[in-house]
């Protein structure tokens, strides 16, 4: 990386204490998907950009201050995402720890976020966050360009770039009107693409990165190298559980709502196809394909994934991407998914009973027969990582009950369930706020497996009780014969052997101590 950069991207993370003893072996380490990609669009216009990715590199507080006075940019921004819908919240915790280390340590270059936590809560993150200068209300890219224009960065500079909150010289906190977003038209031009040069790497390229353990069939060796990348922004829908829309907020309100900025924007197949032949030609063969409807609008997953199926001739592509339960029907499409090498869906099933599960989707849910949809995926040859939520609106020890025999009886490769989460940004956050329901005291408590986690209640259950049913599931799911036999057939007994271990690791969690000693 050269010195006197003009923007230094900077990724770290709190999976150590997010993920518990699972973080060192068992936790993903995900590309920085948007790092790479403003770091890329700087570029083009006309920036010099890196990216400090002291989460791949497993730096420590020091060296990370060392490296920025090395390579003293005139403004350093801290992109606060994650693997999960969650984590841009959760890791919150580990970028605020190093913006106040490099603020005590006499950093003299502004410091601001990008994130969905920041996005969500751009007041509340600015009021409670000395160390942090400014944050942007959506995405940031014309934002930053705009900023990255200016001689200075103080309060009077800032004053007029749109869709970026700040202190001005009384201190106060305030909201810019909102900055646009990168439309469909403009994609391919101005976020052109990823920044691959610019990550550490140990041997080879994307090498320091790696898959969850089920995308790589729980095989170790098959986790590196890792890329993650997307083909389209944004999200249609309005699930009040999911904050993935933040990107594309369009308001100046203190609490910022997911739901009320669905949209959806996507690259041109073409200037896709080019990002995953950069990727294959590095040796990358491991990739998750982010976007969370990739499956739903044929007009450009369908000729993509035609291009994909001729880079894969050899079926040496082990891909995974998102899709909706309600879209995945048609055999002709799961046979052309899985010759473009996508090798696993993950399908977000949410829950086992109809009525909470269309309520959570507001409607837009279309009823399905899950079974059938399953079964469809696996004659395709293709397998399912099948999301579940415990503790929806609506659910009580019955329902969940319902949702997890659903799972036993659908015997998937891939099984994940989250206890529901009033994630900043989300419908169910703004609610619980209203509702002065208990949330979270911290960072780490919006995280699905720290030990500080804090689900939301039902009218029916307790926190704590949502959460001891969810990490009791996690435990018989994966011991079950039926499945364990099922993982054997495909993957072989080390795959078995690397599950059975996984299990012996047993979360701690915070709530449901207190309440097993209260009850005692």
């Amino acid at each position: 990386m050269n010195e006197n950069l003009d923007c230094l991207f900077l990724v770290t993370s709190s999976s150590k204490k997010s993920y518990q003893s699972l973080s060192k072996t068992y936790s993903a380490i995900e590309p920085p998907t948007w790092a790479l990609l403003l770091a890329q669009s700087m570029r083009a216009d006309g920036n010099q950009v890196g990216i400090l990715d002291a989460n791949a590199e497993n730096l420590n507080e020091r060296e990370i201050y060392d490296k920025i006075n090395h390579l003293k940019p005139r403004l350093i921004c801290f992109v606060v995402y994650g693997q999960n819908v969650n984590a841009g919240t959760t890791n919150m915790s580990g970028a605020v720890h190093i913006s106040n280390y490099l603020k005590s340590e006499g950093i003299k270059q502004k410091i601001c976020f990008v994130g969905s936590h920041v996005q969500a809560l751009p007041k509340e993150s600015l009021e409670s966050e000395s160390s942090i200068d400014f944050v942007f209300t959506n995405e940031g890219v014309y934002a930053l360009r705009n900023i990255l224009k200016l001689k200075h960065f103080n309060s009077k500079d800032l004053e007029n770039i749109k869709g970026i909150a700040y202190r001005n010289e009384e201190g106060k906190v305030i909201i810019n009107s909102s900055e646009k977003v990168v439309p469909t038209n403009r994609m391919d031009i101005d976020l052109p693409g990823y920044a691959w040069d610019l990550l550490p790497f140990d041997k080879k390229p994307l090498d320091l990165y790696r898959a969850p353990m089920w995308h790589a069939e729980y095989d170790f060796q098959k986790r590196s190298p890792y890329a993650s990348l997307q083909t389209s922004l944004g999200c249609m829908f309005k699930c009040n559980f999911c904050m993935i829309n933040l990107i594309n907020r369009n308001d100046t309100n203190e609490i910022g709502v997911a739901s009320e900025y669905s949209n959806m924007r996507f690259w041109s197949p073409d200037f896709i196809i080019k990002e995953f032949k950069k990727l294959i030609d590095m040796g990358v063969k491991t990739i998750r394909i982010v976007d969370e409807m990739f499956l739903l609008n044929p007009k450009y997953y369908v000729p993509l994934c035609e291009k994909l199926a001729e880079l894969n001739k050899d079926d040496s592509l082990r891909m995974w991407s998102y899709s909706r339960i309600d879209t995945v029907k048609r055999p002709e499409i799961l046979k052309l998914v899985r010759k473009a090498g996508i090798k696993w869906l993950c399908l977000g099933i949410e829950s086992g009973d109809k009525k909470v599960r269309l309520e959570v989707a507001k409607g837009k849910f279309e009823d399905v027969d899950v079974k059938d949809v399953i079964k469809k995926v696996h004659e395709a040859d293709i397998d399912v990582m099948a999301n579940y939520i415990f503790g929806l609106p609506g659910d009580d020890e019955k329902t969940i009950k319902k949702t997890f025999d659903l799972s036993l009886e659908l015997n998937t490769a891939g099984w994940n369930t989250y206890a529901a989460m009033a994630l900043p940004g989300s419908l169910l956050y703004k609610n619980a706020k209203e509702n002065k329901t208990i949330l979270p005291s911290n960072y780490e408590g919006y995280s699905f497996h720290a030990y500080e986690t804090v689900p939301l209640p039902t009218d029916k259950l307790k926190a704590y009780e949502v959460l001891k049913l969810r990490d009791e599931a996690f435990i018989k799911y994966h011991t079950n014969e039926n499945f364990l036999n099922l993982i054997k057939k495909k993957f072989g007994l080390e795959a078995v052997n690397n599950i059975l271990d996984m299990t012996k690791i047993k979360l701690k969690r915070k709530i449901i101590e207190e309440n097993s000693y209260a009850s005692k």
